[in-house]
């Protein structure tokens, strides 16, 4: 089994993307009330070898070799990928051994204000950074940074990042209802796009559960007042999870094992995880589809989000 590659995962913004986890669970600079991975454990901005690199291009050339080419390849998983002080590294060697494969980063772009970080990222076809707030207030309120880390200093690193990359740009807002969605939020939001100028803006809401009970996700009346009120060019609405089961790498095998362990006892993603084998951002990605179809139901309890039959 795989331990830093995962998937293919039928992904609602890169279609068959494998996966890359360069963190292990649950590292990152932002402790965001959203998170589907749960609960940030050790909230940092240091970088460094947190996963042997030389054992992830290992797992790479052993997938690539032996499976049908994914649609991307993205470094994302538990955590923030760019933590890891050998991403760069990982990014040239597919694009050295395997070109015809886009390298994408899904990344919350808190450490773009670092030369370093950017001057890696340069190899890259494309990379997906987030902004979800305007102002430092709705910043720590809803992404919950690393300490000292500035709205102002956040939002320049994506401008610069765009100055210097010569890739695609897909800049991800996920819109949460009484933290980010705010005419005055809205209107500071719009100010940061538009120094930005990312290729597309990808308006989003909650699709799994958070780490913060009794979130709730927009809805699509919502997102399309946001888009109508921002008014931008190249901004879309991602789509929901149902059309994930049109992708080519969803498995009716998997979703059918979830079926039937829920049956027998309900489990949280992580007992889910363990059972398939699988990642847990690519369980998700199956969860999300059946209940979206009202097959399976969440109990919130002490221990987590478990899923059960709807019934």
């Amino acid at each position: 089994m795989l331990k830093y590659v995962f998937g293919p995962v039928p992904s609602r913004r890169l279609g068959i993307s494998l996966g890359v986890d360069l963190v292990p669970s649950k590292i990152c600079s932002f402790d965001c009330v959203y998170c589907e991975c749960g609960a940030t454990t050790k909230l940092t901005s240091q970088r460094k070898e947190y996963v042997p690199v030389e054992q992830v291009k290992q797992e790479i050339a052993s997938f690539l070799n032996s499976n049908p080419p994914p649609e991307y390849i993205t470094l994302s998983g538990s955590g923030e990928p760019t933590l890891n002080v050998g991403f760069g590294e990982v990014i040239r060697f597919v694009s050295s051994g395997w070109p015809e494969i886009p390298v994408a980063v899904l990344t919350n772009g808190s450490l773009l204000y670092r030369p370093d970080v950017r001057k890696d990222l340069m190899q890259a076809d494309l990379v997906l950074p987030s902004l979800d707030a305007g102002s430092q207030k709705v910043f720590s309120r809803i992404n919950v940074p690393v300490r000292g880390m500035d709205i102002g200093e956040y939002t320049q690193g994506l401008v610069d990042f765009r100055t210097e990359f010569p890739g695609e740009i897909w800049l991800e807002t996920l819109i949460l209802p009484g933290y980010n969605d705010s005419d005055e939020e809205l209107d500071l939001m719009k100010a940061a796009f538009q120094r930005i100028s990312p290729d597309r803006i990808q308006i989003n809401t909650l699709d799994r559960p958070g780490r913060m009970p009794g979130l709730k996700a927009a809805s699509m009346e919502e997102l399309e007042r946001i888009k109508n009120y921002w008014n931008l060019s190249a901004t879309e609405i991602i789509a929901p999870a149902q059309t994930r089961k049109e992708v080519q790498s969803y498995s009716s095998n998997i979703e059918e094992t979830i079926l039937g362990t829920v049956t027998r006892r309900p489990c949280t993603v992580q007992d889910l995880s363990s059972v398939l084998g699988l990642h847990v951002n690519e369980v998700n990605k199956y969860l999300a589809v059946m209940e979206e179809q009202g097959i399976i139901k969440q109990l919130r309890q002490k221990r987590g989000i478990f899923y059960t039959v709807q019934g």
